[in-house]
């Protein structure tokens, strides 16, 4: 059972929980990054989380026409397929998706696993991402409320975003400012309009300062010790300990201690795309400038044909971007965590 079920991967999620560590949710793009990932895992003994955000949806779907839901499908019709040869369990997520994709995205996305429900089996995608921090509160909300009954009657988690992250991803951009700090009332909305489980599990991407993309120690102020505060705030109205599953957005660049205090804060997800990138293609980058008269064919000769062969570089970009989904293992306390 390598793709968790509904059932398994909500045990991961409370396991991470009450554990108080968090599966690196890597983002993928191609079948050789979902390897990577797969690889990382295992080489980790952790479970994970396996992500495909809109843009590398359309990546996926190839340029022709950039059709996100057949890309989407596609891989993790493939990921069902290969993932089986991992002695780890994995969950399949879509990142971000605001509101002008939903209709060419998530929607359709949840309609494929609930015609997999329907019939028996089940949904291809474990959980998928609403962005609505662009969004008012409210809208995103109600939004989130519609989005949230699909995906339970899918047998699927929700993941909202309700406040924003900074930076920019896959053309969402919000300014680095003191917008990127939830608060308790932004909680406590938040828990009244789409429950505590009793309405469909989610996952809840609060904003502490979080920043999308590439970033220099000291250009961003990270506050993970502010999940706690809204763990007791809505804890506090509906007699619940650490009623929120947190999300880690933006963190490529965190330290060790930011990490350590959201763990121990409730998240039980951290997402990492920046990072991974770099891992996967500084080995191909570094090929090419040792090979440079063999992968190009300098001064009218005829260049390497091993050496411009794709699987010769493309297995260093493997072996460069699972080695860093082992170190995001180690980081966030996973290692060695797989189900039995």
């Amino acid at each position: 059972m390598p793709i968790a079920t509904p059932e398994v991967y909500a045990e991961m999620l409370d396991r991470a929980k009450a554990g108080k560590f968090a599966y690196p949710a890597i983002n993928v793009t191609s079948s050789q990054t979902l390897h990577a990932a797969l690889r990382g895992f295992a080489e980790a003994e952790s479970d994970g989380i396996i992500q495909i955000s809109t843009g590398g949806a359309e990546f996926l779907g190839g340029q022709h026409n950039k059709d996100m839901v057949t890309g989407a499908v596609a891989l993790a019709e493939f990921a069902h397929i290969v993932a089986a040869k991992y002695d780890i369990t994995v969950a399949l997520h879509t990142d971000h998706c605001p509101k002008d994709k939903l209709d060419t995205y998530v929607r359709p996305l949840i309609d494929v696993s609930a015609e997999r429900v329907k019939a028996g089996r089940n949904p291809l995608f474990q959980s998928h991402m609403w962005d609505g921090s662009a969004e008012t509160l409210a809208d995103n909300l109600a939004i989130g409320q519609e989005l949230l009954a699909k995906a339970a009657a899918a047998k699927i988690i929700l993941e909202v975003e309700i406040t924003p992250t900074g930076g920019e991803e896959d053309g969402v951009t919000h300014e680095i400012n003191d917008e990127l700090y939830t608060t308790v009332d932004d909680a406590l909305r938040t828990a009244e309009a789409l429950g505590l489980g009793d309405k469909g599990r989610y996952l809840l991407a609060a904003s502490f300062g979080n920043v999308h993309g590439v970033y220099k120690p000291g250009n961003v102020v990270l506050r993970p010790e502010l999940l706690k505060d809204l763990q007791e705030g809505v804890g506090a109205k509906y007699g619940k300990q650490s009623p929120f599953d947190f999300v880690f957005h933006g963190g490529s660049g965190s330290t060790a201690e930011e990490i350590a205090t959201a763990l121990e804060n409730g998240v039980v997800k951290m997402n990492l795309d920046t990072d991974t990138q770099y891992a996967f293609t500084r080995p191909v980058a570094d090929h090419m400038f040792k090979n440079y008269d063999g992968v190009l064919k300098v001064d009218g000769e005829v260049g390497s044909k091993k050496t411009y062969d794709p699987r010769t570089w493309g297995k260093s970009a493997e072996a460069g971007m699972a080695k860093r989904v082992t170190e995001a293992c180690a980081n966030l306390r996973s290692t060695g965590t797989k189900l039995k």
